[in-house]
């Protein structure tokens, strides 16, 4: 296991200042209108996570009324914003271990550093790929292909499913960590992003069979 390091939090930071600007589907605090309402509600019974699917994109109704694409990108753009606040969060709880640990004032596991940290890598990997899904969606271009329609969709759904495998993969060690009180915030903040992508990844399947169909 490589040693944890301050500076993943930076990017983090980064990443999350530039979010806003890479995201063109907005979100806006208003009540659903019965039409984007019902859309929205059919689009997220086809999910495993229907409430958390309703309670999260709520608030784009006004900029996705009932395209799919738009429904899907949105998905897609909240994952990725629950992602980096984990990330941050994971990164600085990674450094304060290790600050532990190398004070030698905290009887934390020796590995607990180093599992939060490989958490914190898988994760990054997954912002990667949500990144390069939701940049697809952004270019997404309509050529009155099929064809072509279906290979850039299904880049997104290879990026999400890698996505999906890594947040998995995220809290396999944490069997391993003993004692150590946020372990349980990070595997239950961990599982709401594994729900969030197996949701998104659910939209992005249904607009290609609406696209099909």
């Amino acid at each position: 296991m490589k040693k944890p390091s301050l500076h993943p939090s930076l990017i983090f930071f980064f990443l999350a200042t530039l979010l806003p600007l890479i995201l063109n589907v907005h979100s806006q605090p208003s009540s659903l209108p019965s039409d984007d309402s019902d859309f929205i509600r059919t689009s997220c019974n086809t999910t495993l996570y229907p409430d958390l699917c309703v309670s999260s994109l709520s608030n784009f109704s006004s900029s996705i009324h009932s395209n799919p694409t738009l429904l899907a990108r949105a998905a897609i753009s909240v994952t990725l914003s629950k992602s980096l606040e984990l990330g941050s969060y994971l990164a600085n709880v990674t450094a304060d271990l290790l600050k532990s640990q190398e004070e030698n004032v905290a009887p934390h596991h020796p590995t607990a550093a180093a599992v939060f940290h490989d958490c914190f890598e898988n994760l990054k990997d997954a912002v990667d790929e949500m990144r390069g899904s939701m940049k697809q969606m952004r270019d997404l271009v309509s050529t009155g292909s099929l064809e072509s329609f279906k290979f850039q969709m299904s880049n997104v759904q290879t990026w999400l499913s890698a996505a999906l495998t890594d947040e998995e993969t995220c809290t396999d060690g944490f069997k391993d960590v003993q004692d150590e009180p946020r372990k349980d915030e990070v595997c239950a903040r961990v599982d709401d992003v594994k729900k969030l992508t197996s949701n998104a990844l659910a939209l992005v399947n249904r607009c290609v069979d609406k696209a099909i169909h």
